[in-house]
């Protein structure tokens, strides 16, 4: 049986929301929808008459009952013909979705929530589960242009192939533009602009940009021979990098970023632009680990 979509749901409008996104993709892939809904201390907020910790408790059932019903019903009128099943654990929540992420096709979270998924880019719960998840992570998050294309941030590194790949799909299975971004500078986020700056009279620019170029062709074209259908706009920038991606990610339905790219320290797990993203940008964002040597 193929991996199912997870999708950690807590009742907040923002998980309900993130069901709808995990069922279409779900759909889109053929695979099952798994509702995971986790009880930790103090993550869960309950009626009177038990413990959080005990799903048995008076009232606590009920109210899983009801979210989890609302979650169904949601991910039904988004994708009916998706077979959806449930999943109620003990546990702290990013630990129970890091557990789930080993055997999903992809885990999907909303960007704000109750307890334990509350505020989740405000702080580190994003992020962990991005660096740490077995699995592609989707947050979802801003207000995405429908009928935008998928937006890849391309950095040509090893570490970014499988976003590459996850970035080349997720453009077939929808049907729209792959625009593959590389944003290049010289030695640092500030973008050099001008005959007059110091470095364009020590640094061949032109060269720099014809090797960057090389770099973007090289990344994208095997992934484009095995996905014919899919039309690419390759896009070469000059300018800070995070600021170019947050900004061309209005126009767009998707982000797809690598979680550690090129520069990236040794160990470090999730880089600083893929937390940008998860921070910043205007659509949702989707964060796909390398591999084993990232693990």
């Amino acid at each position: 049986m193929a991996n199912p979509v997870v999708v950690g749901v807590d009742g907040s409008p923002s998980s309900l929301h993130a069901v709808e996104v995990a069922a279409r993709e779900a759909g889109l892939r053929g695979v099952g929808l798994r509702l995971v809904h986790a009880f930790g201390w103090p993550s869960m907020h309950v009626p009177p008459g038990g413990p959080p910790w005990n799903p048995a408790a008076a009232g606590v059932r009920e109210l899983v009952d009801g979210t989890l019903i609302e979650a169904e019903q949601r991910a039904r009128r988004a994708a009916p013909q998706v077979e959806t099943t449930r999943e109620v654990t003990v546990g702290e929540p990013l630990m129970v979705l890091e557990i789930e992420s080993r055997s999903a096709a992809l885990v999907v979270v909303g960007s704000r929530g109750l307890g334990a998924f509350g505020s989740l880019l405000l702080g580190s719960t994003a992020v962990h589960l991005a660096a740490h998840g077995r699995c592609p992570v989707l947050v979802v998050r801003g207000r995405p242009d429908p009928n935008g294309p998928v937006l890849l941030a391309v950095d040509g590194s090893p570490a970014g192939e499988k976003a590459v790949e996850f970035g080349f799909a997720e453009a077939s299975m929808r049907g729209v533009d792959l625009v593959a971004l590389h944003v290049w500078n010289t030695w640092s986020e500030r973008a050099y602009e001008g005959p007059g700056d110091p470095l364009n009279v020590v640094v061949d620019i032109e060269r720099l940009r014809e090797e960057e170029q090389r770099l973007l062709d090289d990344t994208l074209s095997p992934w484009q021979e095995r996905h014919p259908g899919v039309t690419v706009q390759r896009r070469l920038v000059r300018s800070r990098v995070r600021p170019a991606l947050i900004e061309a990610s209005r126009e767009a339905q998707l982000v797809v970023a690598g979680a550690r790219g090129r520069g990236g320290f040794t160990g470090l797990l999730l880089g600083s632009v893929s937390q940008a993203l998860l921070h910043h940008a205007h659509c949702p964002v989707a964060v796909v680990r390398g591999g084993k040597r990232e693990r």
